[in-house]
């Protein structure tokens, strides 16, 4: 089992910054991928940014050029910077680990942090 906890979300104003931390606990196997999704009302969950050791992170097009991702491997901790952030930002955010045990992977996640971005 892996153990998610986020912090990091909560209130800014249109054009602020937020960052968002995910420490990841437990049998944490040796491949993994650290992603964030979001969750606006009534939309579908969506994958935000992703990164895997040795491969360059992976974004959706609404984030690249505002959103960061990065990880701390001593840490198990994922990060995501966002700058100049939109009202269309607005979701809770979840943080995910895709654990791979040989040929399957296990998908873990957080609770979910709120992020409003709002005047």
């Amino acid at each position: 089992q892996v153990q998610l906890v986020e912090s990091g979300g909560g209130l800014v104003q249109p054009g602020g910054s937020l960052r968002l931390s995910c420490a990841a606990s437990g049998s944490i196997p040796s491949v993994y991928v650290m992603g964030w999704y979001r969750q606006a009302p009534g939309k579908q969950r969506e994958l935000v940014a992703e990164i895997t050791s040795g491969v360059p992170a992976n974004y959706v097009d609404s984030v690249k050029g505002r959103f960061t991702i990065s990880r701390d491997n001593a840490k198990n901790t994922v990060y995501l910077q966002m700058d100049r952030l939109k009202p269309e930002d607005t979701a809770v955010y979840y943080c995910n680990v895709r654990a791979y045990y040989g040929g399957n992977y296990v998908d873990y996640w957080g609770k979910g942090t709120l992020v409003t971005v709002s005047s």
